[in-house]
């Protein structure tokens, strides 16, 4: 594993096919850690691509409608409320990324992490800190899990109305505690993070 520091010249990636790697959820209180991999086509130039943070939610969607159709590959994984509180979120985080890279039917030779950390799976790997706004195929990456993690925050809104997932997507926000304080930890619940520790009077 190699990382590229922030502010330094990336690679020549020449002879490598390369995906991109990102996840997203780490922080949430509740519901699954995403993470995703693309295979950017050259020969399909995606505009706009950058960090999934510093785009609408709109433009995210676009983007990722744009991205599974015409990257070369992509695959989007997950671990769960319950892994996450087994193996802690770090490895929570590293295993969906080793599942989003094994689901590509394209097999790639390099994975770039966005990051410090990469998981420990067959190919060869290289962590790039905020690589996300750099390289175009985290950039990628970074899209389709947020996308994907927020369209499974709508799907458990539909299951437990009362906590507002629509909203705040599981972060720990005002009106979220508010819910939490109000209607208990429900089974989508991270119960190793502090606030619903407390909550269950674990702390």
């Amino acid at each position: 594993m190699k990382k590229i520091e922030a502010g330094l010249a990336l690679f020549d990636y020449a002879n490598e096919l390369i995906c991109g790697v990102d996840e997203a959820g780490r922080g949430p209180l509740a519901g699954p850690v995403f993470a995703a991999a693309v295979i950017l086509d050259p020969a399909k130039i995606i505009v706009g691509l950058r960090d999934s943070k510093k785009l609408t939610a709109a433009r995210r969607d676009m983007l990722a409608i744009r991205i599974k159709a015409d990257a070369l590959a992509w695959s989007i994984a997950q671990c769960s409320e319950a892994e996450i509180d087994t193996l802690n979120i770090l490895q929570a985080s590293m295993l969906a990324m080793r599942r989003a890279i094994e689901g590509l039917h394209i097999q790639p030779t390099l994975a770039l992490i966005d990051g410090n950390r990469c998981p420990v799976i067959a190919i060869r790997t290289e962590a790039i800190i905020e690589g996300d706004d750099k390289v175009p195929a985290i950039s990628a990456a970074s899209i389709l899990a947020k996308t994907g993690r927020d369209a499974a925050l709508m799907v458990l809104h539909q299951q437990y109305p009362q906590y507002a997932f629509d909203q705040h997507k599981g972060y720990p926000t005002a009106l979220h505690m508010e819910r939490l304080r109000a209607h208990g930890v429900s089974p989508v619940h991270r119960r190793t993070y502090a606030p619903v520790r407390a909550l269950l009077g674990l702390e």
